[in-house]
């Protein structure tokens, strides 16, 4: 039974923030010494890195439910908590990160080469970091924000500098075995080799890699026996050898034949085009082989292929076939652009950008996306009035409610912000000057009759804009009222 796995499908998830504290300052003689609530820790993030150690990706067939450490909650007396541990995944060298659609997220090249797939949440506020100067006292904190969630599929494609192609027993593995170090499985008998091999072939000054790509027949690259499954194989190879068994005794093979399909299948699988070929002709201690090998030959080369003899077994041929090898090899490295510097573009958003956009849906709801706004909601506590009011303050400090009005929206109308949806009450706009009640409650909420009309929220906001700057300082409207509203992402 074999243990390579080159393809699987994980489930991450991220750390959840933790919670942040409630909490007031008491000793004695001082019976209220003001909010000392500490902040959540961020949860861990579930990242994957490119480890030389690793050649298949087996353990995520058995594992593939994969989650990093929660953030721990705030506490008292400004404790914070602390944060989550992230998850490091090593995988191979050449894996390839998609979506369950296909879409590649990340195509892992190099060792080190690191991606984060998914983000841990972050921390709520505790109330000592929530209070301002209008809420001294806040009877609230912040949710911690949930981590992501994601299914990938990760795939491996080998990276060798030369891929050697052909039928089922033309004898690649022998081949391999004798010009590296590699030791794969063989035998007398079709598809032997179920899984790619690899080995590291030294030819004087030169070091490269060889695939031992398991063997193809007509139709691979439909998917016909194990083709697809191997063919990826050979999309990062720099070099392909075909290796042709010119002893074979099945009927209707010969060299020309073998491959053309073989050309066949690769053209059918595409992006291979470009790749330079050598030919070489196996089993040549074979009297019939070498028999063969001489009739072929002026075809083959009249095609514009390099052709060689070789014997596995006799090693006939294999110095010839390597030093051509390594001379691609070296003229492919050569070609190759240099690497460039990893380069940080600064895109700064627009002056009119709000960070968010509010859409009316065909049902007559809206629904408002953005990452401040969605990330908001995901913070609060439902359950506490106070926390609904300062969550409504923020969104009409960032311009939703505005937004929302000339959409449309009406006192009463759905509005959708991440997954949560609200019956919209214009009445709860932050331009209103507000004092706080009890901690853990709004008097907006409360009671109804006691809210401005829209009239006066209109009055009281040109009001507030023909003051002096001097008189405003504090009001809910600056962003020193809550320094974090207008943080980026």
């Amino acid at each position: 039974m074999t243990t390579f796995v080159d393809r699987v499908v994980l489930h991450m998830q991220a750390g959840d923030g933790g919670h942040g504290c409630v909490s007031i300052h008491r000793e004695k003689f001082k019976p209220f010494g003001g909010p000392d609530g500490g902040n959540g820790g961020h949860g861990g993030s579930v990242s994957l890195v490119v480890d030389p150690q690793v050649t298949t990706l087996l353990d995520f067939h058995f594992r593939p439910h994969l989650k990093a450490d929660n953030g721990k909650g705030g506490a008292g007396s400004n404790r914070d908590g602390a944060n989550g541990r992230d998850l490091v995944i090593k995988v191979p060298n050449g894996t390839v990160v998609q979506s369950l659609d296909g879409e590649v997220l990340a195509d892992l090249v190099g060792v080190g080469t690191t991606f984060e797939a998914a983000r841990g949440g972050r921390g709520g506020r505790g109330n000592a970091s929530l209070a301002n100067a209008r809420r001294k006292a806040p009877g609230f904190a912040e949710l911690g924000e949930p981590g992501d969630k994601l299914d990938v599929v990760l795939e491996l494609k080998s990276v060798a500098d030369v891929g050697l192609v052909g039928f089922p027993s033309a004898g690649k593995s022998s081949l391999i075995s004798v010009i590296s170090a590699a030791k794969p499985k063989i035998a007398d008998y079709p598809f032997t080799t179920l899984v790619p091999n690899l080995g590291v072939v030294r030819v004087d000054n030169h070091t490269f890699t060889v695939a031992d790509v398991p063997g193809l027949i007509p139709g691979a690259a439909t998917g016909k026996g194990l083709g697809l499954e191997f063919l990826r194989h050979v999309e990062r190879c720099a070099v392909l050898v075909h290796v042709v068994d010119t002893a074979t005794l099945e009927p209707g093979r010969d060299p020309l034949a073998d491959i053309d399909a073989i050309e066949s299948e690769l053209t059918q699988y595409g992006g291979l085009a470009d790749r330079p070929r050598l030919v070489a002709l196996n089993k040549v201690d074979v009297p019939d082989g070498k028999d063969l090998a001489d009739i072929v030959r002026p075809d083959l080369e009249a095609r514009g292929f390099r052709v060689f003899d070789v014997s596995s077994a006799t090693r006939e041929g294999l110095r010839e076939l390597t030093y051509a090898m390594a001379q691609l090899v070296d003229e492919g490295r050569r070609a190759a652009p240099p690497a460039e510097p990893t380069r940080v573009v600064i895109r700064p958003k627009a002056v009119d950008d709000a960070g968010f956009t509010v859409e009316a849906e065909p049902d007559g709801s809206y629904t408002v996306r953005g990452g401040r706004p969605e990330r908001w909601v995901k913070q609060t506590n439902f359950d506490n009035d106070e926390a609904v009011g300062f969550l409504a303050d923020r969104l009409a400090r960032l311009g939703v409610e505005e937004k929302l009005a000339k959409a449309g929206a009406q006192a009463g109308d759905l509005v959708r912000i991440g997954e949560r949806e609200f019956d919209w009450q214009p009445t709860l706009y932050a331009g209103v000057d507000f004092v706080p009640g009890n901690r853990g409650t709004d008097v907006r909420l409360e009671d109804k009759s006691t809210r401005p009309s829209a009239a006066d929220r209109l009055e009281a906001r040109k009001a507030r804009r023909r003051r002096p700057e001097d008189e405003i300082e504090g009001t809910p409207e600056t962003a020193a009222d809550d320094p974090d509203d207008l943080d980026d992402e």
